[in-house]
């Protein structure tokens, strides 16, 4: 018995789970990409490289400062620098140098490189802003038509009952000779082919679910299945005025602001080439030291024990310890007039930036403009198709009732119910055609792409 418990426990688990299976919503989906996107994800690593940059520049500031030392074995005849006498055999020796040099001054054009590294790190991070609001408009759009898919797969079994229904009613009406049999065949004829309509809306639907994976890079599709949200149409539109929503969006559409700091970017170039007509300041600093085996004590008498014998290592190293603090300035004269055709092309790159930049207004402008006509146009569209589809419900009702009762042949009977059929399918394409033309506009004006 408690055997029996137990399987059936897991049984009840098992189709709890599955009858729980994740539903992935709009925010999910573009959440998901976000983290997971390869585009997004190379956008970042440039990002992340103009971050380097940026702190090198700022540490170019910074003095360097280098350590070397060698080491020598001589063999032979050789001038030594330190008796000044040359000496034959094997000499051993050492050398050690510590070295310092800052840039004092060179025309500000390491601040305004770092002004300029600066820039481009923002406009990088709006660049990759943008790939993040295109994939989520992409996403909206392929949800939004799993949406739409479904609702025509649902029109096209509600059609296949509608017709299954009418199979039967007429072949009891064929039977009591009250229809004639070429009625049943038509009916039987029109099931088949919406049938077919079934399967072409379930292969749409099933095509719509791969696009949308496929822009995710999902591995696993099996179980994949998007939430269904409450769509409610708002009868009373208000859509702001295109130079309104065009003001909003000028301020926060990543492409307007990456084109303005690569403008800005561009502007440094221009006074980083001037600064190279301005003189140049650095300082310098060495110490060095140095030890052979060839440097030998002969500031003592002969007799002395200590003649000719190998000055110690400390002592060497204190004694040629050698330091030096320098300034050099240099000041440009003539450099073939290098220095006049790189500000001249750096302001026409300047130029060109500004153009960009201004080439990006006009563009979102036409965007928007053309988005603000399209969503007027998509809602009175679905109004249209409302209207048509009260008309057309209200028309194969009436032909349903008069086809009952063999008032109705059933060629006319399945002109009226594709009709109506064809305007639940349009008013369907017009809801979700209007629901993304607002979305679209509703993102213009910083809003969340949310269903």
């Amino acid at each position: 018995m408690r055997k029996k418990i137990l399987i059936l426990s897991i049984l009840i688990w098992c189709i709890g789970y599955a009858n729980a299976q994740k539903k992935w919503s709009l925010e999910e989906c573009i959440n998901y990409a976000f983290e997971n996107n390869i585009q997004i994800k190379q956008s970042q690593i440039n990002t992340e490289t103009n971050k380097v940059d940026l702190l090198q520049k700022k540490m170019n500031i910074l003095p360097s400062l280098s350590a070397s030392s060698s080491h020598m074995i001589n063999y032979g005849n050789k001038f030594d620098i330190y008796t000044n006498l040359y000496t034959k055999g094997t000499v051993k020796s050492d050398n050690f140098s510590l070295s310092s040099n800052m840039n004092l001054f060179s025309g500000f054009q390491q601040i305004n490189s770092i002004k300029q590294s600066a820039y481009e790190l923002k406009a990088s991070k709006y660049n990759s802003d943008k790939i993040r609001n295109d994939m989520a408009i992409a996403i909206t759009g392929y949800y939004l038509q799993i949406l739409y898919s479904k609702e025509l797969v649902d029109v096209a079994k509600e059609q296949v009952k509608i017709t299954h229904q009418q199979i039967d009613r007429t072949k009891k009406l064929v039977e009591a000779g009250t229809l004639a049999k070429g009625s049943l065949l038509d009916i039987q004829s029109q099931s088949a082919t919406e049938e077919l309509n079934l399967i072409n809306a379930q292969n749409q639907l099933n095509m719509a679910y791969l696009d949308l994976i496929q822009l995710l890079d999902l591995k696993s599709t099996d179980d994949f299945e998007i939430l269904e949200p409450d769509i409610n149409i708002e009868k009373n539109l208000i859509i702001d005025k295109t130079n309104k929503i065009y003001s909003s969006a000028v301020n926060i559409m990543p492409e307007i602001k990456s084109a303005e700091f690569y403008l800005k970017s561009y502007q440094k170039s221009v006074d980083i080439a001037k600064g190279a007509r301005y003189p140049s300041l650095s300082l310098f600093a060495s110490l060095e030291t140095r030890y052979s085996d060839a440097n030998k004590i002969t500031n003592v008498p002969i007799t002395d024990p200590n003649f000719g014998k190998v000055i110690s290592f400390n002592d060497q190293i204190d004694n040629n310890l050698f330091k030096y603090l320098g300034v050099s300035l240099s000041i440009p004269i003539f450099n073939k007039y290098n220095t006049t055709s790189n500000i001249k092309k750096a302001k026409l790159a300047a130029n060109n930036a500004e153009y960009s930049l201004q080439l990006k207004k006009n563009q979102l402008f036409k965007d928007i403009e053309q988005a603000h006509a399209d969503a007027l146009a998509a809602f009175k569209q679905f109004e249209a198709y409302e209207k048509s589809l009260k008309a057309f419900e209200e028309s194969f009702h009436y032909a349903q009732q008069k086809f009952n009762i063999g008032m109705l042949n059933s060629v006319d009977y399945n002109i009226s119910k594709n009709n109506f059929a064809k305007a639940k399918s349009n008013l369907i394409q017009a809801k979700y055609n209007y629901l993304f033309k607002i979305k679209i506009l509703d993102f213009y004006i910083g809003k969340p792409l949310t269903i």
